[in-house]
């Protein structure tokens, strides 16, 4: 089955090597307490008349609760819905109901601008793109699901940076947009005097952006990613490249987290985050493949004073995923 065919159903319906090393979970009496802690999800795509997406994306807010019921944040890294009012009013409605960090922030990923390929009978209608749709519309749709003023921000959690990065553009603009994020030259300043503050401190400074950059982590030299993923990518490459302690977190690639690169480090680290509704894989012959149905995936990040810690978990069998267990060493200066 081809990643075209899945979503279409959807809608109608190294590097350099990296340490990896054992973590604890949560800290237990004796134990080190994380400075920080936050699961990171992505591509929980969301629609009003799928209980399947609905039931996973329940399913993962539950695990992530029994790992630590006090995180201090949550991160949904994109395509958290097919751009519908429907789907938005269903996603608060799960938010409402279902337990969760108070702090909860979101990234606006390429599904979000979907409503224009669905016509006014809520048909999938490619020929009609973009169906009466515009970009403003979509983008407008998820601020006000976020609560945010623009696509990109960022926030301070527990003095840590989190940077939060956006598509400002789909189709309509420019038909070669395809599929990948389109960041203006406003946000890429942005980026850059933010991860300037962050990097101030010494402290890592995540990032996070729904597409990946080319070329890097797991499912990025295939279809969905257009060989570029990222229209800027070759600007974003260069600011992230002169901060060292920049994480940058990516899901749209749905590849799941016990793949080798799930994690890559060059000048700065990247990390893969799987998918929540239906993880990928490699199929062994130079393309891809879907998991099993039942399949959902996403991480967990500890942040202690000398390292960041994060694992890939398994959010249907609810256990660990033993490949995908890393830590990144890092230290304050004075």
């Amino acid at each position: 089955m081809s990643r075209k065919t899945f979503l279409s159903a959807a809608l109608s319906l190294s590097l350099l090597a990296v340490t990896v090393v054992p973590t604890a979970v949560v800290a237990k009496p004796g134990k080190e307490k994380p400075l920080l802690t936050f699961p990171v999800i992505s591509d929980i795509h969301i629609q009003s008349w799928d209980p399947r997406s609905h039931q996973k994306f329940k399913a993962a807010l539950s695990d992530l609760r029994t790992i630590n019921p006090e995180a201090d944040a949550l991160v949904i890294n994109g395509d958290l819905t097919n751009g519908m009012p429907a789907d938005y009013a269903k996603l608060s409605e799960l938010m409402i109901e279902n337990a969760h960090p108070r702090k909860v922030f979101y990234t606006m990923g390429n599904h979000e601008y979907y409503k224009a390929w669905i016509d006014k009978k809520g048909s999938w209608n490619a020929d009609a793109f973009p169906n009466g749709e515009t970009e403003q519309a979509s983008i407008g749709r998820f601020l006000r699901f976020s609560g945010g003023k623009k696509v990109y921000g960022d926030e301070v959690v527990n003095g840590f940076r989190f940077i939060f990065l956006g598509s400002e553009q789909y189709r309509q603009s420019d038909p070669a947009n395809l599929e990948d994020a389109w960041l203006s030259a406003e946000q890429l300043q942005f980026l850059e005097a933010s991860l300037r503050k962050g990097a101030a401190s010494g402290k890592p400074v995540f990032v996070f952006l729904h597409q990946p950059l080319p070329g890097t982590v797991s499912g990025t030299n295939f279809c969905c990613v257009n060989n570029r993923a990222i229209v800027q990518h070759e600007e974003l490459t260069k600011i992230l490249s002169a901060y060292p302690q920049a994480i940058l977190f990516s899901g749209h690639t749905h590849w799941e987290l016990k793949l080798p690169g799930t994690l890559v480090r060059d000048k700065f680290t990247m990390v893969n985050s799987s998918s929540v509704i239906q993880p990928w894989t490699d199929n062994g012959n130079g393309g891809e493949m879907l998991t099993g149905p039942e399949e959902s995936e996403g991480l967990y990040v500890e942040v202690y004073k000398d390292k960041v810690s994060i694992k890939g978990r398994d959010l249907y069998r609810k256990r660990w995923i033993p490949e995908a267990d890393f830590t990144i060493p890092w230290s304050v200066k004075d």
